[in-house]
């Protein structure tokens, strides 16, 4: 039986938001050292704080200066940090209830091990040396001797010089992808310069790429057709968004392809075509990339448009 392959792969972009009065005066405090909160209908200090109210979802403004110490009030000792997490030494995570504060913020606690870190221990804010206007701004908390004092609360105008208007958060997720069988013999073919897909032993469509059962039957698929290498486009978009790191000029249109033999349409790129040339019933067939392992693009065979009823079923 032949080893199914595995690959690592990344999934990142992004994520840019605008803040509200709320939000902004939080980040922006968080760059001036000062850490707010907000006064909730029940009279709870909630912090971090919310732009809704957590008992009424009525919008709420009453801004509090809490203090930047506080209190542990449950905590996970992380053994391998992360990239991207706060520190690159084992720390924990902890819940911190600010002094002031009736809620409590999560962040991580530099300590020496897991028998450093207790609930109710004292703790204070560690800032960041530089200071943007984010979480981070918070380089994390510490150890700090001191027994708990007063709430210490104020009222807040949630006014700053130079207020931060809005953010963007990479979001990342590393992972291993594994195909399995079927997509691996499909993956291996490839390098062969071959397609090839499953048929259903009940229904007789053949599946490209094959994903070893039917998805209409439910039954297992382990017979392997060589299909195309030619097929039709059976639609299509045109993309004017470029995507980073991906080095083709916009506009491009994507297709979904039905390849000669298959009964379920792939989706690939279409070039050396103009892009508002491109039409359903293009016969197209596959350019290799470089290395030869995959079709890098399809482009236009020279043939007739097929007919619309060889692949309205596919559509």
């Amino acid at each position: 039986m032949s080893e199914v392959l595995t690959a690592p792969l990344v999934v990142e972009f992004p994520f840019t938001r605008s803040l509200g009065p709320v939000q902004s005066a939080f980040l922006t405090g968080l760059r001036e050292r000062t850490v707010l909160g907000v006064t909730a209908s029940d009279g709870r200090v909630v912090v971090p704080p919310t732009e809704y109210d957590p008992v009424t979802a009525e919008e709420v403004r009453d801004l509090v200066e809490v203090g930047s110490a506080g209190t542990v009030t449950t905590w996970a000792w992380n053994p391998s940090p992360r990239r991207g997490q706060p520190l690159a030494t084992p720390f924990a995570w902890v819940l911190v209830r600010l002094d002031g504060a009736d809620t409590a913020l999560l962040h991580a606690l530099d300590a020496p091990g897991p028998e450093a870190v207790r609930t109710g221990m004292r703790v204070r804010i560690r800032w960041a040396a530089r200071r943007t206007g984010a979480i981070t701004d918070i380089a994390c908390f510490e150890p700090y001797d001191s027994p708990a004092g007063d709430a210490e609360r104020a009222p807040h105008d949630g006014e700053f010089a130079d207020p931060v208007t809005g953010i963007t958060a990479p979001a990342r997720l590393d992972y291993t992808y594994a195909p399995g069988r079927a997509q691996s013999r499909y993956l291996r073919a490839l390098a062969d310069h071959k397609t090839i897909g499953e048929r259903c032993p009940s229904c007789r469509k053949v599946y490209v790429p094959p994903r070893g059962a039917c998805p209409t039957c439910g039954v297992a698929t382990d017979t392997q057709v060589e299909v195309g290498p030619r097929g039709t486009v059976t639609t299509f978009c045109i993309v004017n968004i470029k995507a980073k790191n991906l080095d083709i000029e916009v506009p491009y249109v994507y297709a979904h392809i039905a390849l000669d033999g298959a009964d379920l349409a792939l989706h690939a790129r279409i070039g050396g075509i103009p892009y508002d040339r491109v039409r359903m019933g293009l016969r197209v067939e596959p350019v290799w990339s470089e290395d030869g392992r995959f079709p890098d693009h399809y482009r236009p065979t020279g043939e007739p448009d097929a007919d619309y009823d060889s692949y309205k079923e596919l559509i």
